[in-house]
């Protein structure tokens, strides 16, 4: 069960967070604060596995927040839910050590799949959000090499044997990478992560010409 603390100021808003992840059967909130000051006390007295933060809070903001957290003895990962995806704003949240990343407009299933790669350790990061820094050089790829490899080699046309062949990878191995991508990058399938993937630079489409 990943144990969840929300910070979010708007009732509404925190009471409907509350309602969609209580339909999760792995997630469970434990805690919820309407301050930034709130935060950190919260997390040291219900010990969450992910505190999901808005960055727009009374007291202090939820970057400042998550920097604090990131000094406790064991602190949790710290994914950042906010209306307002800025460059600015997502360069001091990898600044201040966040997971994850994503906006307020983001579909359902991509809250959750942020709850649950973060949790893992890992990073999430909204593509559209990543897409708008522009020309900054902000490594925000979410993927391994092998998840990139994978990608790339559906990027370029392969499939079946043919791309269990160009990769060496058994079918179940592959599918497991796939898998893998699709949570990182948000995506519901294969080709909607190609899509991601490539639209944020991750892939190496270079490394895979079709035909060779």
């Amino acid at each position: 069960m990943i144990k969840v603390l929300i910070a979010e100021d708007h009732d509404l808003i925190r009471g409907a967070l509350i309602a969609l992840l209580s339909e999760e059967r792995d997630i469970r909130v434990v805690e919820e604060v309407s301050r930034g000051d709130q935060i950190v006390p919260a997390v040291v007295g219900s010990k969450p596995d992910v505190a999901l933060l808005d960055i727009g809070l009374p007291g202090i903001d939820g970057l400042e927040a998550a920097g604090l957290i990131k000094e406790l003895e064991q602190p949790p990962p710290v994914l950042i839910l906010t209306s307002v995806g800025t460059p600015g704003n997502f360069d001091r949240a990898m600044a201040a050590g966040v997971r994850g990343f994503l906006v307020k407009d983001a579909p359902a299933h991509r809250l959750t799949d942020a709850i649950r790669v973060v949790a893992r350790g890992e990073r999430y990061i909204d593509f559209d959000v990543a897409a708008d820094g522009g020309e900054q050089e902000i490594n925000t790829n979410p993927l391994t090499a092998r998840e990139i490899a994978v990608l790339s080699a559906l990027a370029a046309g392969r499939r079946g044997s043919d791309l269990r062949g160009t990769l060496g990878l058994s079918a179940h191995t592959i599918n497991n990478y796939l898998a893998a991508a699709r949570l990182k990058t948000g995506a519901r399938t294969d080709e909607e992560a190609v899509r991601i993937a490539r639209a944020n630079r991750w892939l190496d489409d270079g490394s895979v010409p079709a035909g060779s």
